[in-house]
This record gives C-alpha cells, sequence and structure tokens, in this order.
C-alpha cells in the first residue's frame, strides 16, 4: 500500500508518495527528478548511485525510501552552493577525474563523505573511500588525483577561515 513519506534532499523537504520495496534510487530520479544520481547496477556493486545519507556515502538502490524518511541526504545536485562549484567538483574538473562522468557523481559523493571525515586521506584511504565505486573509463589515477587536489583546497580554506 502506497503511502506518504517527508523526505530532506539537499536541504530541501518534499512529501513523496512511495510503494512498498522503492528504492530511494528510484524516488529521486522518477519523483524528485535528481537524475544526477545514475542507475546502473541496482545491486550496489557499482556506486553510480552513491548519496550521502545521514553522513555517510550509501548505495540509494539499496536503500528503501521508506528507510530514508527523517534522514538528512545529499545528492550530486546539492554539491554546488548557488554557481560556485564544490572544491571536489573543481577538481575533477581541473584534474580531469572523469572520463564518461556516468561514475562521476557516485565518486564525487563517495570522496565527499571521505573528506568530510578526513580533510587529510592518504592515497590509501582515497582508495578505500572510493573501493565502492567502478569506473570502466579510467585507471582511477585521475580520480585520485582530483580527490588530493579537493583535499588540498579545502585544507587551504580552513586554514582561512
Amino acid at each position: 500500500m502506497e503511502r506518504i513519506i517527508s523526505l530532506r534532499v539537499n536541504k530541501e523537504d518534499y512529501k513523496v508518495m512511495v510503494r512498498p520495496g522503492e528504492s530511494l534510487l528510484d524516488v529521486l530520479r522518477n519523483r524528485l527528478g535528481m537524475t544526477g544520481t545514475k542507475e546502473c547496477c541496482n545491486e550496489g556493486d557499482c556506486g553510480a548511485c552513491t548519496v550521502i545519507m545521514g553522513g555517510r556515502a550509501v548505495n540509494a538502490c539499496l536503500v528503501l525510501a521508506v528507510e530514508a524518511e527523517g534522514e538528512e541526504i545529499l545528492t550530486v545536485e546539492g554539491l554546488a552552493r548557488g554557481s560556485a562549484l564544490h572544491p571536489l567538483q573543481e577538481a575533477f574538473i581541473k584534474c580531469g577525474g572523469f572520463q564518461c562522468g556516468f561514475c562521476t557523481p557516485g565518486m564525487l559523493m563517495s570522496a565527499k563523505a571521505l573528506l568530510d571525515e578526513n580533510i587529510d586521506p592518504t592515497e590509501d584511504e582515497i582508495r578505500r573511500g572510493i573501493s565502492g565505486n567502478l569506473c570502466r573509463c579510467t585507471g582511477y589515477v585521475k580520480i585520485i588525483d582530483s580527490i588530493k587536489e579537493a583535499a588540498s583546497v579545502m585544507r587551504q580554506g580552513e586554514s582561512d577561515e
């Protein structure tokens, strides 16, 4: 039986009618029009649907929409502040951290969750932080370089405050 749930996505509140068993991914893409969260394997293997929920990177395809009620959810659409890109987005552009772009939203969200916890990660910590995200176009070098660059910029921003 369908029911209405309240979701807080990218600092905005939504009331959405959901079906039992409907995933957060389906609601984000098909009900809220947030297509930056990509649909790929629907099994939690690829990371293309990664969002941040309750401060943790999660695969939206594995989360029931009803489980997301009351949680703070951040999607790739919520990274930028108005027209100002997030340092991760800027670094991915600067360092070529994307190829086709399909995995990029999930990579960005996993990287954001990592940098929220650790602003100065080692390369091994970055590799572990994005280990749930698959990229079929690159060898991850530019992705890792992008995350290192963003971390550096974000640390510099903290010291300027």
